[in-house]
C-alpha cells in the first residue's frame, strides 16, 4: 500500500483529459454532457429523499403505519445508502466504473417499483433498502469518473458543474412530490422515479465511457481491501478533510429531515409550502457553485475554503440571533439556508478533491469513503438529531450552528497539522 500524499493545495497539472481506454466503443461525451449525465445519475438521491416528504401523512394512512415508522423509511435509505457506498468505489476501481453504475441502476430501479407497489410500511422497509444500496454509486463513482479524465482545475470546474446541474433535484423533488402527492397519490412518486431509472440506465449504456483500464484496475480481495481502508481510515488528514464535507452536509440535511414536521408545525405550511425551504436552500448550492466554478484556477482552494466559511458562518449566527429573540416567521427562518448552502458549495469541489489525492492510486475506494461518512452521519442526523430538534426553530438553528462550527474546526486542525507534520520534517 502506497502512503498517501497530503497536499495542501493540488498540483498544477496541465489542463488535459487524460486518453481514455477503449474496451467499449462509445463517443466520448463534452464535458457539459458528461456533467449532466453524472448530474442525472447524483439526481437518484435527493429524488428518493426528498420527493415523498411530503406524502409522509398519506403513506402513514394509507399503510396503516404510525409516524415512526415512516419516518424509518428514510432511516433504513440512510443505513443502507451508507453502508453500500464505502463499496462502490472499491468495485469501481475492481471491476471498472461503468459497469457499477449500470448494475446499480438495475438495482434501484426494481426497488424503485417495490416502493410504488408496496403493501405494508415493512415492505416498504425492504425495498427503500434495495433503494440505499444502489442509489451512491453515481456519486461516488461519478467522482472517481472525473478525476480519472481530469486535472485539478478542470477537475473542480466539472465538480462544481454537476453541483449546479444536480442542485436542481433538491429544489424540484418536494414540490413536485407536494403536487404528485395531491394529484396522484404517493405510489406515483416512485413510479415517476422509475421511469426516470431506466432512461438514466439506457442513457449511461449508450454514452457513459469506461475510465478504467483493466490492466490499471485494483484487487478486489479482502486483504487488499482491508489494507486500503485501514490506510485510508487511518490517515488523520483524510479524517478531517471528509469531515469537513460531512459537517457541512449535515447542517443541510438536518432541515431538509426535519420539514416534515418543522414546516407544519412552526410555519403553518402544507405539502404545497415545501417549496419555501427547498427554494433558498437549492439556489444557495447552484450559485454557490457557479461561483466555484469561476474561482476555478484563479483563487487557491484554501482561499475558497475560507470564503465559504465567511458565508456559512454568518448565515448562523443570523440564525441563531434571530429565533433567538423573534419567533419563526417567513421568509426570516428560512432565509439563511441560501447564504448556508452558497457558502458550503464554496467549500465542497476543492474539500473533496483535496480528500481524493490523498490516495491517487484508489480514488474510488476514497470516494466511497468520503461519502461514506457524510451518509453515516446524514443517517445519524434523519434517525436521531432532526427528530430530536424539529419540534423547535431555535433548536434546528443551533444544531446547524454546531455542524458548521464542528466543520470549521476540522479545516483549521488539518491546516496546523500539516504545518506540524511539515515543520518536523524539514
Amino acid at each position: 500500500m502506497l502512503p498517501p500524499t497530503e497536499p495542501d493545495e493540488l498540483p498544477k497539472d496541465p489542463v488535459i483529459p487524460v486518453p481514455l481506454p477503449e474496451p467499449h466503443k462509445i463517443t466520448l461525451l463534452t464535458a457539459g454532457g458528461l456533467a449532466t449525465l453524472l448530474a442525472g445519475l447524483s439526481m437518484l438521491g435527493p429524488f428518493s429523499i426528498d420527493a415523498y416528504l411530503p406524502a409522509f401523512p398519506q403513506i402513514q394512512a394509507n399503510l396503516h403505519a404510525s409516524a415512526l415508522e415512516v419516518q424509518q423509511t428514510l432511516t433504513a435509505y440512510m443505513l443502507a445508502f451508507a453502508g453500500m457506498v464505502l463499496w462502490h468505489g472499491a468495485l469501481s476501481d475492481a471491476f471498472g466504473r461503468r459497469n457499477v453504475i449500470l448494475v446499480s441502476l438495475v438495482v434501484f430501479a426494481i426497488g424503485t417499483f417495490g416502493c410504488a407497489a408496496a403493501s405494508s410500511v415493512h415492505y416498504l422497509w425492504v425495498f427503500r433498502i434495495m433503494q440505499g444500496i444502489s442509489a451512491g454509486a453515481g456519486v461516488v463513482v461519478g467522482r472517481a469518473i472525473i478525476r480519472d479524465l481530469y486535472s485539478d482545475t478542470a477537475a473542480a470546474r466539472l465538480l462544481s458543474m454537476v453541483t449546479m446541474i444536480f442542485s436542481i433535484a433538491p429544489a424540484v423533488a418536494p414540490v413536485l412530490g407536494g403536487w404528485i402527492v395531491i394529484l396522484l397519490g404517493w405510489r406515483a412518486i416512485f413510479l415517476a422515479l422509475c421511469v426516470f431509472t431506466v432512461f438514466l440506465g439506457w442513457m449511461c449504456w449508450q454514452h457513459l465511457p469506461e475510465t478504467v483500464p483493466k490492466e490499471k484496475r485494483q484487487p478486489f480481495n479482502p486483504r487488499f481491501l482491508a489494507g486500503s481502508y485501514s490506510a485510508i481510515f487511518g490517515s488523520f488528514l483524510f479524517l478531517m478533510k471528509a469531515g469537513i464535507t460531512a459537517l457541512n452536509f449535515a447542517g443541510l440535511f438536518l432541515y431538509i429531515t426535519a420539514s416534515p414536521v418543522m414546516l407544519p408545525e412552526q410555519l403553518h405550511l402544507g405539502p404545497s409550502g415545501f417549496a419555501w425551504l427547498f427554494v433558498p436552500t437549492v439556489s444557495g448550492i447552484f450559485l454557490g457553485s457557479m461561483a466555484a466554478n469561476r474561482m476555478a484556477g484563479k483563487k487557491s482552494f484554501s482561499y475558497q475554503i475560507w470564503a465559504g466559511f465567511a458565508f456559512m458562518l454568518a448565515a448562523v449566527a443570523f440564525n441563531v440571533g434571530y429565533h433567538l429573540f423573534l419567533p419563526p416567521a417567513l421568509p426570516w427562518t428560512v432565509l439563511p439556508m441560501f447564504f448556508f448552502t452558497f457558502g458550503s458549495s464554496i467549500i465542497a469541489p476543492g474539500a473533496t478533491l483535496l480528500a481524493l489525492d490523498l490516495f491517487p492510486h484508489i480514488r474510488g475506494t476514497v470516494a466511497s469513503c468520503q461519502s461514506f461518512v457524510s451518509t453515516l452521519l446524514g443517517a445519524i442526523v434523519a434517525g436521531l438529531i432532526a427528530p430530536a430538534l424539529s419540534h423547535s426553530v431555535l433548536a434546528l438553528a443551533l444544531g446547524q450552528a454546531g455542524f458548521a462550527l464542528a466543520a470549521l474546526a476540522c479545516w483549521m486542525v488539518s491546516r496546523q497539522y500539516r504545518r506540524i507534520k511539515a515543520r518536523n520534517a524539514g
